[in-house]
């Protein structure tokens, strides 16, 4: 995980600098017609998490794409679970997470089973 460090948050609600490492909240402004992404990240408890919201609706498929090359590399799999729904947590209706486990390699299916 890295965090690209200039479009972090450093004055205001949950401001941090670089000395905070991969944890902070940071702004991504879009394009026009876009809403901005709002994102928290932490790299704590053995797991790497970013957290991507919006003020209006649930950030798309290619919006969380972008966010995953923002904090992790082209080669690195990342997670978006749905658990059980006895553990949902839904402190933001316009919320999506991503989550890497630290050293340990997340299992894939075999390409076949996702498409030609």
């Amino acid at each position: 995980m890295k965090a690209p460090n200039k479009y972090r948050i450093r004055t205001g609600f949950m401001a941090s600098d670089d000395s905070y490492g991969n944890n902070g909240r940071f702004l991504f402004k879009q394009k026009k017609n876009k809403p901005d992404l709002d994102v928290i990240a932490s790299d704590q408890i053995g797991w790497e998490h970013v957290s991507v919201s919006t003020q209006h609706r649930t950030p798309t498929w290619e919006e969380m794409c972008f966010i995953k090359n923002k904090f992790w590399g082209p080669d690195d799999c990342v997670i978006q679970y749905h658990p059980p729904k006895s553990d949902y947590i839904n402190n933001h209706s316009f919320c999506l997470h991503l989550w890497k486990p630290v050293d340990i390699k997340i299992p894939m299916p075999p390409k076949i089973m996702v498409g030609v």
